[in-house]
């Protein structure tokens, strides 16, 4: 099982989590990002891959293929752009899930 954790999103976004020891990788919408996205997954090098809100929206069908897979594990972040509630709403659907009910009180 791989150490490494992956951040994957808009520059601004992530460029910070490189000065923690975290691997960087800037998504562009007008670039290639779904093959950068299927290579770090397929890597098995790292354990955990952050992606932003914003670039998870670009990927959903590449983050679905791996929801039920161990690892990576693909947690979304808030960007710079602000928070659009899935990063919260896919916690709560995995809590649920290995509880049997909701435990998040709104």
């Amino acid at each position: 099982m791989s150490e490494r954790i992956a951040v994957f999103g808009d520059k601004e976004s992530v460029y910070g989590f490189a000065a923690l020891g975290l691997d960087t990788y800037y998504f562009q919408p007008d670039e290639d990002y779904v093959s950068v996205f299927r290579k770090l997954c397929q890597s098995q090098s790292y354990g955990i891959i952050y992606v932003t809100e914003a670039a998870a929206v670009y990927l959903d069908k590449e983050i679905a293929k791996y929801r039920s897979e161990p690892s990576p594990a693909i947690i979304l972040i808030p960007g710079v752009s602000g928070n659009t509630g899935e990063g919260l709403s896919a916690v709560r659907q995995s809590v649920e899930k290995a509880v049997g009910s909701d435990i998040f009180n709104d």
